[in-house]
């Protein structure tokens, strides 16, 4: 049977309308393109283009993936951060918008240090959006991004190379274990990172697209979701410079209480909140103070 394009898009919507609430149409247009290896231009300028047998077979086989709530970023490999393109597949968290606060925050930053290097550490590089970011926007950092997972940073690895980002070096760890082997310690002048911040309980609870697809060990953040916190505002006063920035992202509901441990460990200095797009406040930056 032939179908074309209005045909496909209207059955595909259809179907997931239910799983994919807020963007059914999207999420078909994108995996539509994906198949026909086209723009969204081409589907609003050609409704009338009739699939082969074998592109409306992947194109079904897509909208069943979908069906089953996994996240079209898995499903077509690719997410766009920064104005770059990431691989991503299961395993390593889809970077979101949220995170480019962060990114822009460090980018910044970096233009008031006068080094000719800037030794930048992001910790839990996941699909190494953070990373590869920050190394292609400071052109004189150099950006150690560390992850105890190997897929992470075996995917880390294939976005920078893809991205054309050589000044980076990934290192395989718990946080700031690999960083004490490198000896960086009082060495880093901007220590990012955005840890896994849901509470251990409600991972469950979320839209089954994270629930069931996206890394537990990338989402988990304890009983509070406050764990790595805790643990890098302890550790990173060992490693920052003094003057140092420390940028961290954090759940809707969690910056006071970041903030608030800034505070409590009395060697950082201008701590303060930052809101994203939505009015949210969504990263917490704070300035080593040695003296």
């Amino acid at each position: 049977m032939a179908v074309n394009i209005q045909q496909a898009l209207k059955e595909a919507v259809d179907k997931i309308e239910k799983t994919s609430v807020q963007t059914p149409l999207l999420d078909a247009e994108v995996l539509l393109c994906h198949v026909l290896k086209k723009d969204r231009l081409f589907l609003y300028t050609n409704r009338n283009y009739v699939f082969t047998d074998e592109q409306y077979s992947r194109f079904l086989e897509l909208i069943q993936k979908r069906l089953m709530g996994m996240p079209v970023q898995y499903i077509i490999n690719k997410q766009e951060f920064m104005g770059l393109d990431f691989y991503v597949e299961e395993g390593v968290l889809i970077p979101r918008p949220d995170t480019e606060i962060l990114v822009e925050t460090v980018i910044e930053w970096a233009k008031n240090i006068k080094n000719d290097r800037i030794n930048v550490v992001d910790i839990g590089t996941g699909s190494g959006a953070i990373t590869v970011s920050i190394a292609k926007y400071i052109p004189n950092s150099f950006v150690y991004g560390v992850d105890i997972s190997k897929k992470a940073l075996k995917i880390a690895k294939k976005n920078a190379a893809s991205n054309h980002a050589s000044n980076i070096s990934f290192l395989e760890g718990d946080l700031f274990e690999p960083l004490r082997k490198e000896k960086l310690e009082g060495r880093i002048d901007i220590l990012v990172s955005n840890p896994p911040y849901i509470p251990k309980n409600e991972i469950e609870k979320l839209q089954i697209e994270v629930s069931k697809y996206e890394p537990k060990l990338a989402l988990d953040g304890g009983i509070d979701g406050l764990d790595y916190y805790r643990r890098i505002i302890d550790e990173a006063s060992c490693f920052l410079r003094n003057d140092g920035l420390i940028a961290l992202e954090v759940g809707h509901d969690q910056a006071e209480a970041v903030k608030n441990m800034m505070e409590r460990k009395r060697c950082y200095k201008n701590i303060k909140k930052i809101k994203d797009l939505a009015g949210i406040e969504r990263v917490v930056t704070g300035i080593m103070n040695n003296s």
